[in-house]
Formats: C-alpha cells, sequence, structure tokens
C-alpha cells in the first residue's frame, strides 16, 4: 500500500514554490510604491507608472523564462539559482538616489525610478510561474501545467491583500524590507528544492527535444492573444485612476482592481472552469448597466458606482482570460503563450498609462477598452433563437442596423434629458437601450455600437462638449475641468469631482474669496489678522483665491507641483494671483522638497491645502514633514492646514502630529450659515507656544475649538495607514 503519492507531492511543492513567488511578487508592489510616496505623492499617476514598469518587468521575466526554457533543466537551475542569489545584493529594497525631475517630466521619472529601485528581483520573480509550470511539465506522470497558474494568481491576490490589511499598519518600511528580504531567501531555497525534484528528468535531454511537435501559431491568433490580454491590463488601470481619483488615493484602492485582475486569472486558468463560463455568459449584461455609465464626468465619485465598476472590471477579465485559456498552445509552447499574455499586458499599461494622458484629456481610455471589450468578449444570446437568427445572412444585418438606428435616436433624446435632468426620463430610455443591447447579443458590432451610443447618450456628449470647448486640461496629476457655474455668475476648477476653488465673474465681487477659503474659514480669519509685513507661504496654490487675503507690504509664495495649475493663474483663467499678489513667486515642484531646500524661518504664516481630489498626499503628513514645515516657519509663526475630505478624518492625525512635534493646536470649522459661494470647511491652526495662538483666538471674530483627540500614532514616512482614518 503506497502512503504517500510522488506525483501530488511534487505537485503540491511546485504550487508552494509558484503560490510563494507570486506572493511575494505582489507584495513588493505596494510596498514598494508607499516607499517613493515621501518624494513622489499620491497621484492616481503614480501608480500607473509604477503598474507600468512592473508589467515590463513582469515582460522581461516571461523573455527570461522563455529564453533559458530551451536549456536541460539542469542548466536552466544553475542559471536561475546564480541569478536568484546574486540578486540578493540588491537586498533589503530601498528607494535608488537619482536626481529629481524637471517639471513635466514626471511621466518618465517615476517609471526609471521604479525600475531601478526593484528591476532585478521583481525581473526575476516574474520569471518564477511559467518556469516552474515548465520545470513541473518536465517530469514524469505531470498534469496540465496551465492549472498551476491559478496558485500563481491566488499567491499574488493574497500578497496585494496582505499588504494594506497587515503588513503597512504593523511595520515600518524598514520592517517591512527587511521582512520581505527574508521571504527571497527563503524562496530561493525552495526553488533549489523544486529544481532537485527534475534535476535528472528524462536523462537531462534538452526539454524542447521530447515534447511534441510544436503547433505553429498563426498571426491571428497571436493578435488575439496580445489584444485578450491587453484589454483587461487597461482596464485595470483606468479603473485605477478613476478611483483614486474621485475616491482617494491609498495603497488599497491601488491594489482593489489589481486583485481582481488577478483573481480572474485564477478563476479562468481553470480546467472546471464553471465560474469562468457563467461569468463570460453573463458579461454583456453589466457591461450594459455599469459600461454605459463610463463617460459620465465624476461619475466615479459615487461609492456604489466604483464598487460596480471594479465588478465590470473582474466579470470582463473572467471573460476574457477564459477566451485566453481555451485558445492556449500545448504545454511546450508554454513559455511562449506567457511571454504573449505578458506583452500584451504591458501594451494595455502603456496605452493607458503613456498614452492615453498625452491623447485625451479626459479618462476616455476607459470607454475606448470598454468598447475593446464588447468585441472581444464570448457572446451567448440570452434566447436560442436569437443566436441561429444573427448568424443567418441579409435579414439579420439589416434587422441589426436597425436596432442601432432606433438606438441612436434614443441615445439622441436620452442626451437632451440628461442636459436637463428629466430622471423619470432618463431612467426609461437608459432601460429601453439596455433592452435593445440584450437582444443584440450575439451580434458583436451591433451590440459594441449600442452600447457605444447609451454611453454617449448616458453623459458622453456632454462630457465631449467639454472637451471640444477647451474646457478640460490633463497632466501626469490629474484631469482638470474649468467650467461656469451658477447660473452663469462664477468659474470654478474641478480636479476628478472635488471643486478646487471658484471666483467670481463680476468685476465687482471678483476678488472676493469663494469656497474652502471665505472670511468665515480658518484660513480666512488667521490670514484677516497677518501682519502687514508678514512672509506668507501657500503648499497649493489651486486657483490661487488666498492671494485676495494679501495686504501691501507683505510678501507671498506659493508652492504648486502641477504645472498646468499654475498656468490657470498666469493665463488669466483665474486673476487672483495676478490682480491681488502679482509679485508673488510661483514656485513648481513638490511644496516638501522646495521648503527643505529652501532657507529656514523664511515664512510667518504656512498654509498647507495640497490634497488633490480627496487624495491624501501621505508624504505631506508625517512627522518628517511637520518638522520640513517648522524649520521653514519663523518661532512665532503659525502653521495652517487644510482637512476638510469627504473619506478621511485627517483631524486626528493632525493632532498627533502636533503632539508628536510638541506644537498647540485650534480647529476652526466652517459648517453652518455659510454665505453665497463659500462651501463647508475644516481648518487647523498650529503653534509653536499656547500663547501665540492665544492671541490669535482673542482677536478672531469667531470661534475656534479644541483639537480632536489625538490619532494612536503619528504618521512617520516610515509608517503611516490610511485605514484607522477612513469615515465610517
Amino acid at each position: 500500500m503506497q502512503i504517500f503519492n510522488p506525483s501530488a507531492g511534487r505537485r503540491l511543492l511546485f504550487v508552494l514554490v509558484i503560490l510563494s513567488g507570486s506572493f511575494l511578487l505582489f507584495l513588493v508592489q505596494p510596498m514598494v510604491a508607499r516607499i517613493a510616496l515621501p518624494r513622489l505623492g499620491g497621484a492616481p499617476g503614480v501608480w500607473n507608472s509604477a503598474m507600468l514598469v512592473f508589467q515590463l518587468l513582469l515582460l522581461g521575466g516571461y523573455a527570461y523564462a522563455h529564453a533559458i526554457s530551451r536549456f536541460t533543466i539542469r542548466r536552466q537551475a544553475w542559471i536561475h539559482l546564480g541569478l536568484l542569489s546574486l540578486s540578493t545584493l540588491t537586498l533589503p529594497i530601498t528607494l535608488v538616489q537619482i536626481p529629481p525631475p524637471a517639471p513635466g517630466w514626471e511621466v518618465l521619472w517615476v517609471p526609471a525610478l521604479f525600475a531601478a529601485t526593484v528591476g532585478p528581483v521583481f525581473l526575476l520573480l516574474a520569471s518564477q510561474a511559467s518556469l516552474m509550470q515548465r520545470w513541473y511539465a518536465a517530469g514524469s506522470g505531470s498534469s496540465n501545467p496551465y492549472r498551476l497558474y491559478a496558485a500563481s494568481n491566488l499567491g499574488s491576490f493574497a500578497g496585494l491583500l496582505a499588504y494594506p490589511f497587515w503588513m503597512e499598519p504593523e511595520m515600518t518600511l524598514g520592517e517591512q524590507s527587511r521582512a520581505w528580504a527574508l521571504g527571497y531567501v527563503v524562496l530561493i531555497a525552495l526553488v533549489g528544492v523544486a529544481a532537485a525534484t527534475c534535476w535528472r528528468a528524462r536523462d537531462g535531454v534538452d526539454t524542447s527535444e521530447r515534447d511534441e511537435a510544436v503547433e505553429p501559431i498563426g498571426r491571428s491568433r497571436l493578435l488575439l492573444w496580445l489584444a485578450l490580454a491587453a484589454v483587461p491590463s487597461g482596464l485595470m488601470l483606468s479603473t485605477t485612476t478613476l478611483l483614486t481619483t474621485d475616491l482617494m488615493a491609498m495603497p488599497l484602492l491601488w491594489v482593489i482592481p489589481l486583485g481582481f485582475y488577478l483573481l480572474s486569472f485564477s478563476v479562468a486558468f481553470s480546467d472546471a472552469g464553471d465560474w469562468a463560463r457563467i461569468l463570460s455568459r453573463a458579461a454583456p449584461v453589466p457591461l450594459l448597466l455599469v459600461g454605459g455609465l463610463a463617460m459620465i464626468s465624476g461619475g466615479q465619485a459615487n461609492p456604489a458606482i466604483a464598487i460596480a465598476m471594479v465588478a465590470l472590471l473582474f466579470v470582463l477579465s473572467v471573460a476574457l482570460h477564459g477566451r485566453l485559456y481555451a485558445l492556449r498552445p500545448p504545454p511546450n509552447q508554454l513559455t511562449y503563450f506567457y511571454l504573449v499574455v505578458a506583452a500584451g499586458g504591458a501594451l494595455g499599461g502603456t496605452f493607458t498609462a503613456l498614452v492615453a494622458p498625452v491623447l485625451f484629456d479626459w479618462v476616455y481610455e476607459h470607454a475606448i477598452l470598454l468598447l475593446a471589450g464588447a468585441l472581444l468578449i464570448p457572446q451567448f444570446p440570452l434566447l436560442p433563437f436569437l443566436g441561429r437568427f444573427w448568424q443567418t445572412g441579409q435579414r439579420s444585418g439589416a434587422a441589426a442596423v436597425l436596432i442601432v438606428l432606433v438606438a441612436a435616436i434614443l441615445a439622441w433624446r436620452l442626451a437632451a434629458a440628461v442636459d436637463v435632468g428629466l430622471g423619470s426620463q432618463i431612467l426609461l430610455l437608459v432601460c429601453a437601450m439596455i433592452a435593445l443591447g440584450l437582444v443584440l447579443i450575439g451580434k458583436r458590432w451591433a451590440f459594441t455600437a449600442v452600447l457605444a451610443l447609451l454611453m454617449l447618450g448616458h453623459g458622453g456628449l456632454s462630457t465631449l462638449e467639454l472637451s471640444a470647448a477647451g474646457a478640460r486640461s490633463r497632466s501626469y496629476f490629474g484631469v482638470y475641468t474649468v467650467q461656469v457655474s451658477d447660473d452663469g455668475r462664477t468659474r470654478q476648477l474641478t480636479h476628478g469631482t472635488t471643486m478646487h476653488g471658484r471666483q467670481w465673474l463680476d468685476a465687482s465681487r471678483r476678488h472676493q474669496p469663494t469656497a474652502y477659503y471665505g472670511r468665515s474659514s480658518g484660513a480666512g480669519v488667521v490670514l484677516a489678522q497677518a501682519k502687514p509685513d508678514s512672509r506668507v507661504g501657500v503648499a497649493g496654490l489651486g486657483v490661487g483665491t488666498l492671494a485676495c487675503y494679501r495686504k501691501l507690504g507683505q510678501n507671498w509664495t506659493f508652492f504648486e507641483i502641477d504645472p498646468q495649475v499654475a498656468r490657470y493663474s498666469r493665463n488669466g483663467t483665474f486673476t487672483f494671483v495676478t490682480e491681488c499678489a502679482p509679485e508673488a513667486d510661483i514656485v513648481i515642484g513638490d511644496a516638501r522638497l522646495e521648503l527643505a531646500a529652501g532657507p529656514a524661518h523664511r515664512f510667518d504664516v504656512l498654509v498647507v491645502d495640497v490634497f488633490t481630489s480627496d487624495a491624501i498626499p501621505m508624504h505631506l503628513l508625517t512627522q518628517e514633514a511637520f518638522g520640513t514645515y517648522g524649520r521653514a516657519l519663523s518661532d512665532d509663526g503659525l502653521l495652517l492646514v487644510h482637512v476638510s475630505n469627504r473619506f478621511v478624518n485627517l483631524a486626528p492625525m493632525v493632532s498627533a502630529l502636533s503632539e508628536a512635534a510638541g506644537w498647540h493646536g485650534r480647529m476652526r470649522r466652517d459648517t453652518d450659515d455659510l454665505s453665497e459661494g463659500l462651501s463647508q470647511s475644516e481648518w487647523i491652526v498650529l503653534a509653536r507656544s499656547k500663547e501665540r495662538l492665544d492671541h490669535l483666538e482673542s482677536a478672531s471674530p469667531l470661534p475656534w475649538e479644541a483639537l480632536p483627540p489625538a490619532a494612536s500614532r503619528a504618521w512617520t514616512d516610515d509608517s503611516a495607514s490610511l485605514i484607522p482614518l477612513l469615515r465610517r
């Protein structure tokens, strides 16, 4: 009686090796991005740049695995183990020091920084999944090696979840890096054991010589592989852009789309395939229901819609990856197949992270990728007779054209209803168009046309009109929209879904403070009391509203990381700076880095207002950052921090940071009886001495309150997590 099955034990070993490698691979992604936050901030483009680097390194890893797979297993093992051991010289992982980028070159500099920091170990880990599957297939009695890819993506998914929920909250960055390095060494040992199990596989004969004949891969099949891999990859990044712009920029939201993208491989690359078949059949339905919202400007700010977008990403990825799995070649071409899949993923990432921000002034790439997905997913008609009908000749083509024409008329009426906000009519027209789309499932081009018309009617035409009017601009840091609002009385700047300032168009009110900066706000109260010879620094320009508080004799300096934002104040779009503080300096660059490079004690008041579209640049709210602010302030200087946020309660963290620095603080909530043009705001003012604050409060015409209880731990560059501060 055989107690232990060697074949099952060997399979378990390879599952463990593949799972461990993928766990480390996708644990390092958010870890490196977190290490880079103090230098890069939390803009969505940062994560997309990181993801592009990871995809290119993944492509390099698969190319390496494919290149060495032509050698004997013995030689492959020596090469791979040797390179793995050599790469440990780059551990523990620390951010490489390279010169800062010139303004506007962040799109290339950030990928270079990530590649230099983590390139060697990431490339070798990226090769693990396909290389280990190849080694596994070399053993006698081995089953389908493609099934091990599910273990790879489960390990990746586990690594992504482990970072925000375990590693980031519990470890400093130094501890994270050392723990990861230890795991990497353990993995090398496991790879050595795996190599030993097939060391003498088939007497060490070249694996490519003993496999079955190589199946020719035609150009059309190759292009289809690329497309089926590129669309989900691009969708993952475009969904990340929507989430991190409209909700918040944090590792948890970065990894959610990536996690579901990886999980789709585990579902799709399965011999059982029940869930893959179910989701593939159902995919056109959520594509119509949710994808139809893809061109609404700011539509993803609703958490329910954001969740639906992530669910759509998962369903489409399963459907597309399921079709990819169905088209897989024999095991002897496994490494070539994964190389093409990685190339497709890199193409999708390049389009979303590099090409789209240059071509488009809005996130149009998301809608384009959804339409590409509609053309590629398997389509199974809801009713069998419809499937037979759509396969017939000219009659089915004429019927499809007629239905698309009807959908075009409905889309035109839907756009008109959206413009005037007729809710019941919008719902009726959307339902009618979805019904037409469901009927067309199986007629691929016509289904895609109806989906495109639904997108255009349901907010898409309004979005295109803003672009055509030149009201939008896009930079590495986000999408900006300038619109006339309040019945034509104000002009406002919106980033993502957050209004970042407005200005009255009436000449008599043009210098009047608006939005979060009214005279009743914390910033308004403090700046109104500033002495005539005060030196004022403002981190975060926005539309320049605070400039209207400048008094004759004061010296003002604005710090702005995005040149595009500065252009709005320089070209006359908003005139606060040019008319109220024409001599003010506008310094382009990261405020923390610029303050650290500048002279000490240069400001009497320093305003920190740097949170873009509710995204949190965590590197500007750490003890090290507050140390930089303290250095830049005079001894009796005041630090003002804008903490208004829909999703994160920042006040307890600022309270903890003030305690850690030995400062004193007060808070001003401007939420009631607001004047026209003002928005609710929360500001915190800090000073080194209690007497300075007492003097401020006694001279203030409006009440201040004590700071809320401090967070349990003040953030540092080495240790920070947003999860405890999320509003519930």
